[in-house]
């Protein structure tokens, strides 16, 4: 690791320095060649301006000498020409054996009125020469000044400046690799810092005091392992607080994976199965209930709480399963021993049902002797007779409340057998309509079926007639006495999703919204005062919730006050 990282270093450190040796090399270089390149092409123009005014003034000289005087004192080639590019004299050359210069460039501008300049190689000679060239009356002169010594002391030059680089990048690279070395090795120490930690070991720090970015990094580490330390002991209190909770229930709690392995167990699971639950291993090997697994299985792939009730997990004894997804993926199940709940429920239905049942005979007889005494004692014993009616009326109400609490256990035990077949909503409509017309007449209460949507247009429903008649009498039984003030009661159906749903509405006083979550219990009333003096037993709206739950539907009120109350229920579609 230190290797790669001094070497990554080090190659990028010669990148840079031989990137810049370079690029001082070449714009160093090539600035000073311009520079003296400039220089000579304005000294060398002077000295042609120089030819050309003596050509103009010079009368006592022949054009042959000024070119070789002026060519020898300016140290270059002087060339004479007239206008039609004709070579009139030459200080190196004899002019008659020289081509016609009309076309060459310099005296093509000079010809022209201006300065001409042109740098060319010479084909003759093989050097670079710099050819600057001036009018004058009658032609144009011309000095070309060759430029071998320039490309020699730009050789030079270029030399000295590559050595001086070399030596520059020896240092430089001395230094780079001091530099290197000393990023590797604290690079290499953050590293096993890091190491350190991830293998576990939150105290390692990596003490950097340097405030570079490299001492940033450490510094940024160090802050991180101590919240990381921090949290992973928060982590860890929580864990044990978590564990001896869990392991604190009665409940036996399992949580499995989304590869449907255990992951954890309480001690309670371990006492149900009678042996120390294997982690990491499949489910199974521990809870072979179907019902368990499926619930685990479900709330795995659908994400969502799912319950159940498992029955062969330990014999003789029944759980409530309820299974809920992990955030991660897999399941947490909680398993409820309800063999002693539900032989309680048991004792206490058959204490209640046994009870009314034996309640039944001596209230019917207390009953029916306070009625023959009635009818016996004559109109002017009065007191006598309100004795009399005061034991009736508790008789028949205590008869009621017999029969309403040995129908509810009997519903509640499954000992009443439902007798399930298709029937028409609008049978179910009218035979609760029919039986309480002349009631409803009689206490002025206009009891009527909505018309939209037609009944008879709504597909059958899975019931048994009785029951469901058991429930319309109840709910329109409490719209009579509650809900009287209305002046009217509507019964009606619609069709909801896979089911139909019946409601019976009144239009009295209405209930408070803080009882509707209540006003399924058994003996729940909202106007206790008022209940008994209707004679209600507060059995009535609990008896039809279970014999709705039997059929596989459900029940709820809406209501508020001062604008009547509704009751609502659902059979699922035949």
């Amino acid at each position: 690791m230190r290797n790669r990282i001094f070497f990554k270093l080090l190659g990028a450190f010669l990148v840079v320095i031989v990137v810049s040796a370079v690029t001082f090399d070449f714009m160093l270089a090539g600035a000073w060649e311009a520079s003296l390149r400039s220089e000579i092409e304005r000294n060398l123009t002077q000295k042609t301006q120089l030819l050309a005014h003596r050509v103009e003034t010079d009368r006592s000289h022949s054009l042959a000498d000024i070119a070789a005087q002026e060519g020898q004192a300016a140290g270059a080639r002087a060339t004479i020409i007239d206008t039609t590019g004709q070579v009139l004299a030459d200080s190196e050359a004899n002019p008659s054996t020289m081509e016609n210069h009309v076309h060459r460039k310099e005296f093509v501008a000079a010809l022209a009125g201006q300065v001409g300049v042109d740098e060319r190689r010479s084909a003759t000679l093989g050097v670079p020469f710099l050819y600057i060239a001036a009018p004058v009356s009658g032609g144009a002169v011309r000095l070309a000044y060759p430029l071998s010594d320039v490309e020699a002391v730009s050789s030079q030059v270029h030399r000295r400046l590559a050595l001086a680089s070399a030596l520059v990048l020896v240092f430089a690279l001395f230094v780079a690799a001091v530099a290197a070395t000393w990023s590797a090795r604290r690079l290499d120490r953050i590293v096993g810092v890091a190491a350190r930690i991830a293998e576990g070991d939150l105290r390692a720090r990596v003490q950097e005091t340097s405030q570079d970015e490299i001492g940033r990094v450490a510094g940024a580490i160090d802050r991180t392992a101590r919240q990381v330390e921090q949290s992973f002991a928060a982590v860890q209190s929580s864990q044990r607080q978590l564990e001896t909770l869990l392991n604190s229930m009665q409940d036996a709690v399992i949580a499995v994976g989304d590869d449907g392995n255990v992951q954890w167990a309480n001690q309670p699971m371990d006492r149900l199965v009678h042996k120390r639950v294997r982690l990491q291993a499949p489910v199974v090997e521990t809870i072979r209930d179907p019902d368990f697994l499926a619930s685990v299985k479900a709330a795995t792939t659908t994400r969502a709480v799912k319950t159940a009730r498992a029955t062969s997990i330990v014999p003789g004894r029944a759980f409530d399963v309820t299974a809920a997804p992990l955030p991660g993926g897999g399941a947490v199940a909680v398993l409820r021993d309800l063999t002693e709940t539900e032989r309680v429920e048991k004792t206490r239905r058959d204490f209640i049902a046994n009870v009314s049942h034996e309640l039944r005979t001596p209230l019917t007889s207390i009953q029916g002797y306070a009625e023959t005494l009635l009818d016996s004692t004559p109109e002017n014993v009065a007191p006598t007779r309100e004795f009399l009616e005061i034991i009736r009326k508790n008789s028949a109400r205590m008869s009621r409340l017999t029969e309403d609490l040995l129908t509810l256990a009997r519903v509640e035990s499954g000992e009443t057998r439902f007798d399930m077949e298709p029937a028409p909503p609008a049978e179910l409509l009218h035979d609760a309509e029919e039986s309480f017309r002349e009631i409803a007449r009689t206490q002025g209460i206009d009891l009527r079926i909505q018309d939209s949507p037609t009944p008879e247009s709504l597909p059958p429903v899975l019931a048994d007639r009785e029951a469901i008649h058991q429930v319309f009498s109840n709910l329109i039984d409490n719209g009579l006495k509650y809900g009287a003030s209305g002046g009217r009661i509507v019964l009606g159906a619609r069709t909801v999703p896979h089911a139909v749903e019946f409601f019976v509405q009144d239009f009295g006083a209405g209930i408070a919204s803080e009882h509707l979550p209540r006003l399924f219990e058994r003996f729940y009333r909202v106007d206790k005062a008022r209940s008994r003096e209707s004679g209600g037993t507060g059995l009535g709206l609990a008896i039809a919730k279970h014999i709705m739950l039997a059929h596989g539907g459900s029940i709820r009120a809406e209501s508020e006050l001062a604008h009547g109350a509704t009751f609502l229920f659902t059979l699922p579609a035949a």
